[in-house]
Order: structure tokens, then C-alpha cells, then sequence
């Protein structure tokens, strides 16, 4: 897996194309991806969730115009994307209410079932204009909003789904396939199995500068160890530790926004970027292939590849591991 990944450390995450939190337009949406392609990015994941399909589209519409041996694209499975409209009247939009709300009014139809999976693949397809899929996640069959349930819901896509990306990968037709999650937990029990063997996993939210310490625990060392590649997703905490008001898609709490108001105190004095620390920190275990923060803005761009080249001192990390900032066994960046 690591060949597929290999000098694309730095991806782009396209959820902010689906117009997550804001009505985005397609000139500012194709102009950030056409941004990314010229920052020598080859690396881009997306998923059917995404504005209901418009993440897909917006993506399929500037990299079908680019050669396509030469970049790595990522989406996923377990959500189906009906041609029916959502009723405006109704008060419950489903799983496009909230993050997605400003995207597309398809209904949304949770499935993670290899019929399903088959389904989700032939319309990303289509959305995408693309003949082959890279990289295919298995998508939120963990998110803390189900509770207990994202148990069941392993269990579905464990019988279903998982099968069914195993043997297109064995078939030739995917390169590989994995989780996309925004839990721990499940992933660890994917490494177990015997019956599906995933490539990949797309980590989000849960091994960052504000949060990591789980990920610690067992799964870096076992996935370092089985050499199974970790892509991690939202570096930047839904974008609190980089001005942003959100964390873990939510408001952040005063606690979050004091932390991350003691990790800027030290980078204003070492005189380095928050969002360079954010990036470089989340490199240096030598368990994750690449990371992939979203951007709905051609700037952004721009900011994530110089803060991925930026010189960080060593006495940063020192005093960022002294204020226990981090965890004293995270590995940080030399």
C-alpha cells in the first residue's frame, strides 16, 4: 500500500467541497482543487457524503481533465445517493441535515451491504468520470452519534461490505480498500480479522495535536508493525487549532480553546505556524502514509504545502512535550 502512497504525504480532503458548514460555488470549488493540482498535490479523497454527491461531482469535473496515472483518488462506501429529493418541509433531513445542509437535497440511504457497496461505486464512478478507484473506505460505520450501535453496523459491513472490497481488490479492480472512521476501536478489531484483510485506514479527528493519545495505545504500533498505512483526516481538528470555532465538527468547548490558546502561546514565541506543527506532528509516526486536510479556498492550499516545509526548531516540540502538550510516547518530527 505504502508504493500507492509513496512522495503524496500531503493530500486534499474534499469534504469542504460538499459545502460542509457553507454554500461554497463551483468557481471557488474547482479553482481550490485546480489550486491543490498546481501545489503538486496527487492525493484526493472524497466520499458520496459530501453535499450529497456534489463533493464527487466538483472533484470528477477538474481531475477528469488531468492524466490519470498520475494521481491517487480515494472515495468510500455505505452511503447511497437516491435520486429523490429530501421534502424541504420536513424537520428531519437525515444525514444531511447539520454538516452537509448546504449541499445537494438527494436522499441519502445508509447501506453496507455488497449490493450497496457495489451501487456506491458504480455512482461515484459516474460522479467522479473515472474508469478506477484507488483507494475505497468503508464509511462512519463508527461515529460517537450512533453509541453502541456502530457495533451492529460493523457487523453489517463486516458481512457485506469488507467482502466485497476484498475481492475487487483481489480482482484488480480497486488497489485497495480500509476504514474511514472517526473512532479508533473499530479499526483495531478490522486488524484482527481473518476473513478481510484491509490495506488502509482513514483515521479523522482522532490522531491530531489536541487529540491522539488513543491512537496511541495499540493502534500506531500494531498498523507500524503489520505494515498497514494510517491516512489521517482532519489535522487540524475541524479547524479549531487553526482559527476555527469548531472542534470535532462541533462548537469548541472552553477547555478545547484554552489548549489550543497554550500550543499558539508557544509557537508565537518559537515564531512558527500552529497549522505547521498540526501537519509536521501528525508525519512523524512512522504508522501515517499521508494527511489529508480539507480546503474550500485556493489559499489554503498554498498555506498547507509551506507549512509542511516549514523549519520547526527542536526546542518547540521540547517545551510543547514539557507542558505535556503532547503524549510523552508520541513520536514527534526530528
Amino acid at each position: 500500500m505504502k508504493n500507492i502512497l509513496q512522495g503524496k504525504e500531503l493530500g486534499f480532503g474534499a469534504a469542504p467541497l460538499g459545502n460542509m458548514f457553507r454554500s461554497i460555488t463551483d468557481e471557488e470549488a474547482l479553482a481550490t482543487v485546480d489550486a491543490a493540482w498546481e501545489q503538486g498535490i496527487r492525493h484526493f479523497d472524497t466520499a458520496p457524503i459530501y453535499g450529497a454527491g456534489l463533493a464527487e461531482i466538483r472533484l470528477g469535473e477538474i481531475l477528469s481533465k488531468r492524466p490519470r496515472d498520475e494521481y491517487v483518488l480515494a472515495t468510500k462506501v455505505g452511503r447511497v445517493i437516491l435520486d429523490e429529493l429530501e421534502d424541504p418541509a420536513s424537520r428531519d433531513l437525515g444525514e444531511r441535515s447539520g454538516l452537509f445542509k448546504y449541499g445537494r437535497k438527494n436522499k441519502i440511504e445508509i447501506d453496507y451491504s455488497e449490493d450497496g457497496t457495489l451501487r456506491s461505486i458504480e455512482q461515484s464512478l459516474k460522479r467522479l468520470q473515472t474508469d478506477r478507484l484507488d483507494i475505497v473506505y468503508v464509511h462512519d460505520i463508527a461515529q460517537d452519534i450512533y453509541g453502541d450501535e456502530w457495533v451492529s453496523k460493523f457487523e453489517s459491513a463486516r458481512t457485506g461490505a469488507f467482502r466485497a472490497l476484498d475481492r475487487l481488490r483481489d480482482e484488480g479492480v480497486i488497489k485497495a480498500w480500509g476504514l474511514g472512521v472517526n473512532l479508533v476501536e473499530p479499526i483495531e478489531i478490522a486488524l484482527d480479522l481473518d476473513d478481510a484483510k484491509p490495506d488502509a485506514f482513514l483515521l479523522a479527528g482522532r490522531y491530531s495535536l489536541l487529540d491522539h493519545d488513543r491512537a496511541l495505545q495499540r493502534l500506531m504500533p500494531k498498523a507500524a508493525k503489520e505494515n498497514v498505512d494510517i491516512i489521517v483526516g482532519a489535522p487540524y481538528s475541524s479547524g479549531v487549532l487553526v482559527g476555527g470555532a469548531h472542534f470535532e465538527y462541533q462548537k469548541a468547548s472552553p477547555e478545547i480553546v484554552a489548549k489550543v490558546d497554550r500550543i499558539k502561546t508557544i509557537a508565537d514565541r518559537h515564531n512558527i505556524s500552529v497549522k505547521a506543527a498540526a501537519l509536521q506532528f501528525v508525519l512523524a509516526n512512522p504508522a501515517v502514509a499521508s494527511v489529508i486536510p480539507g480546503a474550500s479556498r485556493p489559499a489554503r492550499i498554498a498555506e498547507d504545502v509551506a507549512a509542511m516545509n516549514e523549519v520547526i526548531p527542536p526546542a518547540f516540540w521540547q517545551e510543547i512535550r514539557e507542558q505535556n502538550l503532547v503524549a510523552q510516547n508520541a513520536p514527534l518530527p526530528k
